[in-house]
């Protein structure tokens, strides 16, 4: 065998290695907050403690009325802290929701380390603390491009009225391997995130948000997904809009105002 090839297997080896080994930093762009650090924002709101186990505390905003109609549950992308997210709260807020926005494990003020099974178990933990204070049948799950993949997991483990993807992929190993096409991402990757898998099980009906001309998860997943059960699963498609765009878009916002409207 030539000498080139064993650079290549060589090289494509140490690759995989690096890959599976700091995966973590090119998934997640986290935004760290102080443990002292003071939220503030014109609207009524409360911050949120949730204390997993020893070590692992998951922080969040919960914006209120004095009488909701019910609930938003809001899972935020793979980047920034709360203290960002929040500002779309007001989509929500705006029809009489409560809101609640939570960090992942190493967002924000959340602490704890990352992996697939324990953050989906984060979220089903506070999930499970939020049914104790609101009927189930009043909260609305929402995904936001990678937490899509939990907010499904959620809906399809419990019974919300409704469950909202943004930006949803059909499966995260699919994204990735789209950047890294040469390496056995199969193998490697430590987050599948199984959106695909874990919607066939929602009761519930499922609105998905998606833009045409999304570049980073283009459109076909999400009309992958809806065809896994098209009679449950309403695909809105918003025409031009991108991946991080959505909200700038009138359409967004009156198809929000008809969801939650009923």
């Amino acid at each position: 065998m030539p000498i080139f090839v064993y650079y290549i297997i060589g090289s494509l080896l140490l690759l995989t290695i690096i890959v599976y080994l700091v995966q973590d930093r090119f998934i997640f762009k986290p935004e760290k907050l102080p443990p002292d650090f003071q939220f503030r924002y014109d609207i009524p709101f409360n911050e949120l403690f949730f204390d997993i186990s020893p070590g692992v505390r998951i922080n969040g905003l919960h914006f209120y009325r004095t009488d909701p109609k019910g609930l938003i549950l809001y899972f935020h992308g793979n980047t920034r802290s709360i203290k960002g997210w929040a500002k779309y709260a007001r989509d929500f807020y705006r029809y009489d929701y409560d809101v609640v926005l939570v960090d992942y494990r190493g967002f924000g003020k959340s602490t704890g380390k990352r992996s697939e099974k324990d953050m989906l178990n984060d979220m089903q933990f506070v999930y499970n603390v939020l049914t104790g204070k609101y009927p189930e049948h009043h909260i609305i799950v929402y995904g936001r491009s990678i937490g899509s993949g939990f907010a499904a997991k959620i809906a399809s483990d419990n019974k919300p009225r409704y469950l909202i993807l943004d930006s949803p992929y059909y499966n995260f190993r699919i994204v990735v391997e789209r950047f890294l096409p040469i390496l056995p991402i199969r193998w490697v990757l430590r987050y599948h995130l199984r959106t695909d898998k874990w919607i066939r099980h929602v009761n519930c009906h499922t609105y998905i948000i998606h833009g045409t001309k999304d570049r980073l998860i283009p459109l076909r997943h999400s009309e992958k997904l809806q065809r896994i059960n098209p009679h449950k699963i309403t695909l809105i498609r918003i025409a031009g809009g991108r991946h991080n765009n959505l909200p700038t878009f009138p359409e967004y916002h009156n198809f929000i105002r008809d969801i939650l409207k009923y």
